[in-house]
């Protein structure tokens, strides 16, 4: 092979058989659970990176279950996301979320969404299923139980409009690449928006998270002080490529 073939295959790792295919990504029947709850904010500032801000003092625990996506297959995810403001250069502010931790139990979407996107996630084993009128979501990191969540099934329908209206947010994630000699090579603050929503269904009901501790999935760092809310919806999606925001090593300072 020459350097012109390098160049013309160089998509995703492994060169000659990548773990994961091109773009688009689409999502079909995608289910979220969603649990709100107020932690500490003084923890949610020390974690979220400037130039984001944080707004109040709650967290989104999501489960999803994706059992039907192009390229990624079928597989379970679950996580932790920030209200955050963001202030655009041209002084737009945009009301969105950051990406603080994401687990699950598939290949191709951890090393797709680690390189393409940065999203930070890990290797874990979570599930969520249907245990007569309640959905049960869990996360085990190996043989240990670090999350529990319990909701009502479909007690009251949602407004699907807002639902749509809060998935049209955008998220925020940092990007980290190591040079070879395990220097930051890249290091950015990363934008995306999911495209082509339609929401099928969404119901409310009530709700309990439990967190546990456990060195490698910290999920606990952000304590259930009380829940706020929960939301269980149905939507098929695109998740659209992302945009570089801000680049830490090329940062005056200002940002900090």
């Amino acid at each position: 092979m020459n350097i012109a073939d390098v160049r013309a295959r160089a998509f995703a790792m492994p060169l000659n058989n990548p773990a994961y295919p091109r773009p688009p990504y689409k999502f079909y029947n995608r289910e979220f659970v969603v649990i709100t709850y107020r932690t500490d904010p003084a923890i949610l500032r020390d974690l979220v990176p400037a130039p984001l801000e944080v707004v109040g003092d709650t967290v989104a625990y999501e489960f999803i279950r994706m059992p039907d996506s192009t390229g990624f297959g079928d597989y379970t995810e679950t996580g932790q996301v920030i209200p955050v403001r963001y202030t655009t250069p041209a002084g737009e502010v945009q009301e969105g979320s950051y990406v603080h931790s994401m687990y699950l139990d598939d290949n191709s979407p951890i090393a797709g969404g680690r390189e393409i996107w940065g999203f930070p996630k890990k290797l874990a084993t979570p599930r969520l299923v249907h245990e007569q009128e309640t959905l049960v979501g869990t996360l085990h990191y190996g043989s240990v139980l670090c999350v529990t969540a319990t909701m009502g099934y479909k007690h009251r329908e949602a407004d699907l409009a807002q639902v749509a209206k809060s998935m049209a947010k955008p998220a925020f994630m940092i990007k980290i690449i190591p040079h070879v000699d395990c220097t930051p090579r890249i290091c950015e603050l990363v934008r995306y928006y999911l495209e082509d929503v339609t929401v099928k269904g969404a119901w409310t009901g009530p709700a309990q998270l439990q967190l546990f501790q456990h060195v490698m999935c910290d999920v606990a760092r952000l304590p259930v002080h009380e829940v706020v809310s929960a939301i269980h919806y149905v939507a098929d999606l695109t998740l659209g490529l992302g945009e570089v925001v801000h680049d830490y090593l090329n940062d005056d300072g200002k940002g900090a």
